[in-house]
């Protein structure tokens, strides 16, 4: 029972459940148990020697002073940058507020754009913490169902019938959690001129985006009036270092920076120095790299999982995600991931981490393992169904 000294807000807010299966994984490893991991949402991948150095010769120069609310303005020169050669788009260095992680941008932005009796509508299944930071903003997050038929993103027609008079924003992620794949352009173009006639935010979280293995990048920051979320965590390798980025319409930038300064004050300093250096060839080499070795992992895991008896009917184009469709085998992903991780020592997210569509009958499983490791547990799972 949530305990009565709490605000409401909080007992609106859903636990990790996938933070149980690692606390038990843990435990398990403790004991001496050999356990794959496939729970965890971020790259194995340490962060490329080149960031790092400049993070310590950041430290050792006495780079620990707050930065303005906005962020570092070469950092933000950079990113600009990043958008001009990486997507072809045009981004004023003065629209660009670094923040802490993905999770402040989307923080910052809901915060602008909603409040009490404010509905923001999204996906299901869909990034958890996305309904829970507009409830944090007392606003209402609307789930709306979403499958293989749309390519598990929202659609223009299905924004139109879940549409009320009390909708602010628009939320999309792509490519998505938990399911990796992307919304397509022409797409995206009718539901963003669809906001733009009816003064409809549109909030696009692009923090895999860099990360998308077929079909060419496309960034919503083509338009300077749809709100952009970045993270240096996914592509980068920078998770542990918590540093992201909003891209804002200017007209936003004012209330944007009151929130940024009272809510966080500013973005890590040393995270920002050395983000610097995540633009530089040296460290987009080994980027580069590692997304190319997280390509092979996807297109070695997911035909093995479907001969299983796993069902993907859309390929994840990007992230490092695949929402397996387990209703073979199961009607409770909750109770199916903990016997997995019980007798088989696979660690895996159950849906019901993701909404509610569908959940029971899904699990996401990140091909954030060596080859080796991914093997071991395509090995154990068909053991596991098998016995």
């Amino acid at each position: 029972m949530p305990d009565p000294r709490s605000a409401a807000r909080v007992h609106d807010i859903a636990p990790f459940h996938v933070m149980d299966i690692l606390a038990r994984a843990q435990a398990m490893e403790a004991a001496g148990r050999d356990i794959i991991h496939l729970e965890i949402g971020e790259p194995d991948f340490a962060t490329p020697a080149p960031i790092v150095e400049a993070g310590i010769a950041a430290l050792r120069a006495g780079h620990t002073r707050y930065t303005g609310a906005l962020g570092l303005p070469a950092l933000r020169e950079a990113i600009t940058g990043f958008h001009a050669t990486r997507w072809q788009t045009t981004v004023e260095p003065t629209r660009i507020i670094v923040t802490p992680g993905a999770s402040g941008a989307l923080l910052l932005a809901l915060g602008l754009l909603a409040g009490p009796g404010d509905e923001v509508l999204m996906a299901d299944p869909g990034y958890p913490c996305n309904r829970h930071f507009a409830r944090f903003c007392e606003a209402r997050a609307v789930s709306v169902p979403v499958d293989a038929a749309t390519g598990f993103q929202l659609t223009l027609e299905l924004i139109e019938r879940y549409t009320t008079p009390a909708t602010r924003a628009i939320l999309i992620a792509s490519p998505s959690n938990p399911t990796g794949t992307a919304i397509a352009p022409a797409e995206l173009a009718r539901i963003h001129d669809w906001c733009a006639e009816r003064g409809v935010a549109l909030i696009v979280d692009e923090i895999y985006l860099a990360l998308t293995y077929d079909g060419a990048e496309h960034s919503a920051s083509r338009w300077d009036d749809v709100f952009v979320v970045n993270s240096f965590s996914k592509y980068f390798l920078m998770t542990g270092w918590r540093l992201g980025w909003l891209v804002a319409p200017a007209w936003a930038l004012p209330g944007l920076e009151r929130l940024a300064q009272n809510l966080f004050l500013a973005a890590p300093t040393p995270a920002q120095h050395a983000a610097l250096a995540a633009f530089t060839p040296e460290a987009m080499t080994v980027l580069e790299q590692r997304k190319g070795e997280l390509r092979v992992r996807r297109d070695f895991l997911l035909p093995r999982l479907q001969a299983l008896g796993f069902r993907v009917p859309v390929t994840p184009q990007g992230a490092f995600y695949v929402y397996a469709d387990c209703a073979r085998f199961t009607a409770d992903s909750q109770a199916f991931a903990e016997r997995l991780l019980d007798e088989a020592g696979i660690a895996a997210t159950p849906g019901i981490d993701f909404g509610a569509h569908r959940a029971g009958v899904h699990l996401r499983l990140a091909y954030t393992q060596p080859l080796p490791r991914l093997a071991e547990a395509l090995a154990r799972l068909d053991g596991f169904l098998q016995a």
